[in-house]
């Protein structure tokens, strides 16, 4: 079963991917992983996305899309009963025909696309909030998840980060990118069928409860 995560930066696609990983026979593809990756393993494709990158220009969809299909063609995905997650992509309505016809010549399809349904106030203090280990990565925030000492990792004691893209500001400009570039894909896919919302300012294990109910549970 193949299914997309939708929803804006902060509204919890990640989060609901790894505990589905955690309980299902799932598999995520997050872009943002899958560049990183690349980059630092030095693929073919990682030098060509990492050159655009290092001249601050947007990694084109072709690429984008090729990398993606790199990863998915590495899966087996052949039992029906194993989940794809498509985590942060597609992101425009170009990406999203370039995965239907994908999917087509692989004798496949999108089965559901799950929408995040989130105000921005919460975005913005989800995001804004965040803070990063500068040594092992490990998230925390400041509301949500504090660590036990302000600025200092639990996990290895190291110092703690609020990453340039996780600033209000640029969380706001992020926003603004998706309602113009991504949020058409909700149209796109109710237009399909195939679209499911869920409530995501609910917490996790909620979200992950109404994602079960709406699609069944899948063994």
């Amino acid at each position: 079963m193949n299914i997309i995560l939708l929803g804006p930066p902060g509204a919890g696609k990640g989060t609901l991917a790894n505990k589905i990983k955690e309980e299902k026979d799932a598999v995520q593809i997050a872009t943002g992983d899958i560049f990183r990756y690349n980059i630092s393993n030095e693929t073919d494709l990682g030098l060509k996305a990492k050159a655009y990158m290092d001249r601050g220009d947007l990694v084109p969809d072709e690429l984008t899309v090729d990398l993606v299909w790199d990863a998915f063609d590495k899966i087996d995905s052949k039992d029906d009963k194993k989940i794809v997650l498509f985590d942060g992509f597609p992101r425009t309505i170009d990406q999203a025909k370039a995965l239907d016809l994908g999917m087509k010549e692989r004798g496949q399809k999108i089965d559901q696309v799950v929408y995040f349904d989130v105000d921005e106030d919460i975005l913005v203090e989800r995001i804004s909030g965040r803070r990063v280990c500068t040594n092992c990565g490990a998230t925390f925030h400041v509301k949500n998840n504090p660590p036990k000492v302000e600025g200092v990792c639990d996990v290895c004691g190291e110092k703690l980060i609020q990453r340039d893209d996780d600033t209000e500001k640029t969380v706001e400009k992020r926003i603004h990118v998706y309602n113009s570039q991504t949020a058409v894909l909700i149209d796109y896919y109710k237009d399909q069928g195939i679209l499911l919302s869920i409530d995501g300012t609910n917490s996790p294990d909620e979200v992950f409860d109404e994602f079960n109910d709406k699609l069944g549970e899948i063994s």
